[in-house]
């Protein structure tokens, strides 16, 4: 239990830090700042716990260090570490909250919950910890290996995302209007948000690495990708409104795109019937 107890202090000291900046800067994306780097080292602790010793657990810990690295990256070249880089959908929230809501709404929810949530997705570590005597086998390497292709599939598509608001910036910037507005081509062509299904993905194989070494899915420590497909899900739903209120045509494209799981565009219905 002693690197589950460690990984229980990390937790309640970032949430003391992250709410204190909070309250003192009133910029509300310090869970922001440190996602891509709090899990990496729960992972580490089971790892180091381990006496880098068990080959599953140090790898689970390099494929999320690689993961905390890219999102890292993608963070800080768009602002996020920057001062005023605050996440634009929590002005929307403060606009729609009263000051006391939204300061319990930045408690419970920003600082506490997704807190939570960044200790949870990491369990499967502990599980790998507990059941350090299940040998590596070729099922560990091919999730292992899973988890890197759903790595690659989300660089890929935040890249094509930071290219297309490139391209939209510099169309602003010599004075003609861009068109789209917003991405639907390459990976966007097949799901509107292929970016957070990619990051969903990385952490259910995750899990099901934790569940290999236990020989069994049935454990807690789904609980961590459950709860973050549930915050995906609805952090989906409240940027899809923005979108929609700033360009009505976005409903076309959800009428006929896949919204998470990359799929086959559908066909609008008056083209199925004038073909």
């Amino acid at each position: 239990m002693a690197p589950l107890i460690a990984c229980l202090w990390v937790f309640a000291a970032v949430c003391v830090a992250v709410w204190v900046l909070s309250v003192v800067t009133r910029e509300y994306s310090w869970v922001d700042r440190i996602w891509s780097v709090v899990p990496v080292v729960y992972v580490w602790i089971f790892a180091g716990a381990a006496g880098f010793d068990d080959p599953r657990l140090t790898l689970m810990a390099v494929v999320v260090t690689l993961w905390g690295a890219r999102l890292t990256f993608n963070f800080s070249r768009k602002g996020g570490y920057a001062r005023g880089g605050e996440d634009y959908r929590w002005a929307v929230l403060r606009a729609r909250m009263s000051p006391a809501r939204f300061q319990l709404f930045n408690v419970f929810f920003i600082t506490i919950y997704q807190n939570v949530i960044l200790l949870l997705i990491t369990m499967p570590a502990f599980l790998a910890f507990q059941n350090q005597s299940t040998p590596f086998g070729w099922l560990d390497a091919v999730l292992l290996l899973l988890f890197l292709a759903f790595l690659v599939g989300e660089t890929v598509a935040d890249q094509q995302q930071w290219d297309f608001h490139a391209w939209k910036r510099a169309e602003s910037d010599a004075g003609r209007d861009p068109h789209p507005r917003f991405l639907t081509t390459g990976l966007f062509r097949f799901a509107r948000h292929p970016n957070f299904f990619f990051e969903q993905a990385q952490w259910w194989v995750f899990f099901f690495v934790g569940a290999v070494s236990a020989g069994t899915v049935l454990s807690w420590t789904v609980a961590g990708a459950v709860l973050l497909t549930t915050l995906f899900i609805g952090s989906t739903v409240f940027t899809e409104s923005i979108t929609l209120s700033k360009y009505p045509e976005y409903a076309d494209y959800k009428k006929t795109t896949s919204a998470l799981v990359p799929w086959f565009p559908r066909r609008r219905k008056a083209e199925v019937v004038t073909s």
